[in-house]
């Protein structure tokens, strides 16, 4: 299912039931990196993978995709904060300025971005790149890198 480095590590799963066994590996992973940066190609799964990771983290709220509303604000069952962005629809990283982005970076909290090289020049030099890819049999292999 995977293989581990210190700053890298490879998960697969090739059905939606082992999402969740992904979600937790990759919860172990990046537990200590607050900021995730989720890419990958349109419909390959990002929004999905998100949800079963909320899932893990005992999110007590509805997870949806902040497509149109950039971003989402998530509550644990322990009071924890996440933070979920989808900059998909954004045409500059003013637009994520005023949505008071950097406030979000630092408040403490997981922020999970999806279509992060919408706002490249926003981002901290710390944080966990989640590459989902698909292949031709729709198996997910998603490369872990700490940056």
């Amino acid at each position: 299912m995977s293989k581990n480095q210190n700053n890298t590590k490879t998960i697969e799963y090739t059905s939606l039931k082992d999402i969740n066994k992904a979600a937790q590996a990759i919860l172990a992973f990046g537990k200590n990196t607050p900021i995730w940066l989720f890419e990958g190609q349109m419909g390959a799964g990002k929004t999905t993978l998100i949800k079963a990771i909320c899932e893990c983290m005992l999110v007590n709220t509805h997870v949806q995709s902040p497509t149109y509303s950039i971003v989402n604000e998530y509550a644990t069952t322990r009071g924890e904060k996440i933070y979920h962005f989808d900059f998909y629809r954004i045409k500059n990283e003013e637009e994520a300025m005023d949505i008071g982005f950097e406030d979000y970076l630092y408040s403490g909290g997981f922020c999970f971005i999806e279509w992060p090289s919408k706002i490249e020049n926003l981002l901290p030099s710390k944080h966990l790149k989640v590459n989902i890819e698909v292949d031709e049999n729709g198996k997910r292999v998603i490369n872990l890198l700490k940056v």
